[in-house]
């Protein structure tokens, strides 16, 4: 072996589907079938969700982004409209309202929630504000009390950006329950996953008639070639629902061992001073999705870039917050101060429930290693 030669290290990935149920005998009975666009499955996993959820109308789609979409879409929401958007959030809040032909509007979040900032939101509400679309981040979930009151207050419609924080609970309610609509993403690093996929939701029976008509072509069901509307192809297949049902079968699983993972991080984290944990709101039960560290540059003088590329190099999968859209030429945002500064000291760490006590140890070893030189 070549003495000059860099140490081997586990390779820890950031994200990893959990398969352990009947996603297997599902899928091939999907394939089997023939079945392998839409099919049973679909109605299945609507239905499953819809009842978890608490919500009248659950509709499959290809994706969360889509789902966002079909939201926007089915509120109307075209040129001319505003959308009051987080400055902190994926981007797909503010593509989707981009692509409606809609103006993004961002406010600025919380420094310690990281979710949309009820009082920033109020100021960036106009004549032209149609919809507050909060996001709910990394897991956490936003000041949904405060929000809905001030859309209520100002006659405006909320779309709940769920991707992240399916299965968090505000009180009793689920996150996207609690809004008009309520958007899933079924991605690869989710809680559940169906590889690419998501769902909208309702008690709406208007909107669920209309996302579900903008889904398929503006086809209505039991017609063959006649548009109702100009629409779109956002379904989701039969055999991505096989996958998405039996992953629904070990949600409490899942849940639970992620929630046991949490706890571990939160122990160990607690310890590293200059480390800081997201805060979550007094009413949220949250189903973590990524675990994000903030960084005190006061009492760490190593940049943050620089720990993550230290953690890469110990072999641990690491990523950043996510880029604010007012640093994004794309987007012509105004600036978010807390935004900008939250997404410039939060590194993501590994977070899925493959992960042994050991390999959590050894992270935050690392990450402890790193940060005090």
């Amino acid at each position: 072996m070549d003495n000059n030669s860099e140490p081997a290290y586990k390779k820890i990935s950031w994200a990893s589907p959990s398969f352990g149920g009947n996603e297997r005998e599902y899928l091939l009975d999907a394939l089997d079938s023939t079945w392998i666009s839409g099919g049973p499955y679909v109605n299945k996993l609507e239905e499953t969700f819809a009842r978890i959820m608490g919500r009248e109308h659950a509709i499959a789609v290809s994706n969360g982004t889509t789902a966002l979409q079909l939201g926007l879409l089915a509120l109307g929401i075209g040129p001319g409209d505003e959308v009051i958007v987080p400055g902190f959030a994926f981007v797909a809040a503010g593509n989707t309202v981009i692509h409606c032909g809609a103006t993004p509007v961002f406010a600025d979040v919380d420094p310690d929630t990281w979710c949309l900032d009820p009082r920033c939101a109020r100021k960036a509400i106009t004549s032209a504000t149609k919809v507050i679309l909060p996001v709910h981040t990394y897991g956490n979930i936003c000041a949904m009390d405060e929000i809905c009151a001030l859309a209520d207050e100002c006659g405006l419609a909320v779309i709940e950006d769920t991707a992240e924080a399916a299965f968090s609970k505000w009180g009793d309610s689920y996150a996207g329950s609690i809004g008009d609509v309520g958007c899933y993403s079924f991605h690869a690093t989710k809680t559940i996953t169906t590889g690419e996929g998501g769902m909208v939701t309702t008690d709406n029976q208007a909107l669920a008639d209309k996302m579900r008509l903008l889904r398929d072509h503006g086809m209505r069901k039991g017609t063959k070639y006649w548009h109702d509307c100009v629409g779109y192809n956002f379904r989701m297949t039969n055999l991505q629902a096989a996958i998405g049902c039996a992953q629904l079968e070990r949600l409490d699983t899942v849940l639970e061992a992620r929630a046991g993972l949490y706890e571990h991080y939160y122990e160990r984290l607690s310890r590293i001073k200059g480390a800081r944990l997201q805060r979550f709101y007094d009413k949220v039960q949250p189903a973590v999705w990524a675990l994000g560290v903030i960084l005190d540059r006061e009492l760490i003088h190593v940049e943050r870039d620089e720990v993550m590329q230290r953690l890469e190099d110990f072999g641990i999968e690491v990523r950043p917050g996510f880029y604010p859209f007012s640093v994004m030429p794309a987007y012509k945002s105004t600036s978010q101060p807390v935004a900008e500064d939250v997404s410039s000291r939060i590194i993501c760490l590994p977070f899925h429930p493959s992960l042994s006590a050991e390999d959590v140890d050894y992270i935050c070893d690392r990450l402890t290693e790193v940060i005090r030189g």
